[in-house]
């Protein structure tokens, strides 16, 4: 139920950027509850002669087909993560603040106000805007487009709309999540000599990573900075008990240069099975940069944006797996993403909006 009423119909033709964003903040869309947004975008862009509507779940697909000699996908998710008393939208001063205001409802603005009015884009674009980006991968959208209609997403480039504070953020890391256990023996703690302590023979393992010395990796000149980091450590059942099992969980960050494979293999090395058991139950491959492909260099070059690399895991990896080169542009600090307080600064908004349809326009 929205608590701010029945949301009215989207007019990405009438409605500047900033206006839409705020609409968009407006209409509560969780995660696994974007129907009603979804239908909106659908209702507001099916009517449009230059594209072609297309809904997958609770994704809408947009494209236009003018033959073009490139394709280039345009996305954003349409779904944020539960309220924090953060609706509805406020503007303040040069600033919108809401939910999702950040990550990524602005972003779903400027690529709503462009599959609107730019009718015959020198490229052709398919724009798309999915659901479930916040939660587990099978849910995602773009996995869902990927296995019923994979030529969908099929592109010379594809730009995710994430929050990169209107600057261009190229490839992302992968992320390799573990858990090491280490086995004792369960006791009394009144006679805890009877017993081996788990979380005592932990130690080792927290100091391996403590001392562990992440590597920088440059890719087409992006320093791509590793991560090994322990996250969570869980031993023990009751405080008069001496634990038998001590389980640290480790959160891996690695440049887009290594495999699944090889990441996996690198983490197992340094705690080898002799020693630790080695659970990986996660390992997500980053995205290449991509910055010598010709639409990518194109693009970053109408921007007039120095590249960064993306230190984290976006959708753009997803694309990368795809054979399409994607990168991360879009307005919005990242660093304000998932916060109680995310706005975005209205002069990106416009920023974003008129740098790509500069590169779309004639």
């Amino acid at each position: 139920m929205n608590p701010l009423g029945p949301p009215a119909p989207l007019d990405p033709l009438a409605t500047d950027v900033v206006g839409l964003t705020r609409a968009l903040v407006d209409i509560p869309s969780e995660s696994g509850a974007e129907e009603a947004l979804a239908d909106l975008v659908e209702a507001a862009l099916r009517p449009l002669d230059h594209l072609v509507v297309e809904r997958v779940g609770n994704s809408v697909v947009a494209r236009t087909d003018l033959g073009r000699d490139e394709r280039v996908i345009i996305a954003g998710h349409l779904d944020t993560v539960p309220a924090a008393d953060n609706l509805p939208a406020r503007l303040e001063a040069d600033r919108l603040y809401g939910l999702g205001a950040c990550d990524m409802k602005g972003g779903v603005a400027v690529a709503l106000r462009l599959a609107a009015t730019v009718t015959a884009p020198v490229r052709d674009v398919t724009y798309v805007f999915y659901e479930c980006e916040e939660v587990e991968g099978d849910r995602n959208g773009l996995h869902t487009i990927a296995g019923r209609r994979p030529e969908l997403l099929a592109a010379d480039l594809a730009i995710l709309m994430e929050p990169s504070d209107a600057g261009v953020e190229a490839g992302c890391q992968g992320v390799l999540t573990a858990d090491i256990t280490v086995r004792g023996e369960r006791a009394h703690t009144a006679r805890a000599w009877r017993g081996v302590n788990a979380a005592h023979r932990a130690a080792p393992v927290l100091q391996r990573l403590a001392d562990h010395t992440p590597e920088r990796v440059v890719i087409d000149g992006l320093e791509y900075r590793e991560g090994l980091n322990a996250v969570a450590v869980r031993a023990g059942v009751a405080g008069n008990v001496v634990p038998d099992t001590c389980v640290i969980t480790v959160n891996a960050r690695f440049a887009p240069s290594r495999s699944a494979q090889e990441a996996e293999a690198y983490v197992r090395g340094l705690f080898p099975e002799r020693e630790y058991e080695v659970d990986v139950t996660e390992v997500v491959p980053g995205a290449l940069p991509g910055l010598g492909r010709q639409a990518v260099a194109s693009l970053v070059g109408v921007l007039g944006a120095e590249p960064r690399p993306k230190l984290g895991w976006t959708d753009v990896a997803r694309f990368a797996s795809l054979g399409t080169p994607a990168l991360n542009y879009g307005p919005g600090d990242p660093v304000l993403a998932h916060t109680a307080g995310e706005y975005v600064p209205l002069a990106q908004l416009r920023e974003c909006e008129a740098r790509l349809r500069n590169w779309l326009t004639p």
